[in-house]
């Protein structure tokens, strides 16, 4: 029996995502795999053959969550800076859905790839209407 090697592809698939009405958590974690290439019969780990994704409407997605925080560290000493979700999401919508999905991607070079195929707006305008087509979107 002969092992098959996959290769990256070159012309990438786009999916379109709603956040109108959406969950966060479950959000964030379809992307990831789309990103990553999960749904795909020939995923790699260590190859980014994942799809590109858009997501639209990010101001109206919903987080269940009562007590969601956004720690960082500034570096300084008793430099820990937190801000709620609230707040985060009043400010920067997209922040909040980004950070999401990265913390589920990989660590490391092959995740920062998978990254940059995210694309975010507030609103439910797009410029990727035509990589988007009909029949691969997830609303």
């Amino acid at each position: 029996m002969k092992t098959i090697e996959t290769k990256p592809q070159p012309n990438l698939q786009w999916h379109h995502f709603d956040g109108t009405g959406k969950r966060l958590g479950r959000l964030a974690t379809q992307v990831a795999m789309i990103l990553q290439g999960k749904h795909k019969p020939e995923y790699s780990k260590y190859l980014a053959n994942g799809d590109a994704v858009v997501i639209t409407n990010c101001s109206e997605i919903i987080c269940t969550s009562k007590d969601k925080r956004y720690d960082w560290h500034t570096g300084y000493p008793g430099g820990i800076k937190s801000v709620p979700y609230t707040k985060m999401q009043e400010k920067h919508p997209t922040r909040v859905v980004m950070l999401a999905v990265k913390r589920m991607l990989p660590k490391g070079p092959l995740g920062s790839v998978m990254l940059k195929r995210l694309r975010l707006y507030n609103g439910s305008e797009h410029p990727h209407t035509a990589q988007v087509n009909g029949s691969n979107k997830n609303d």
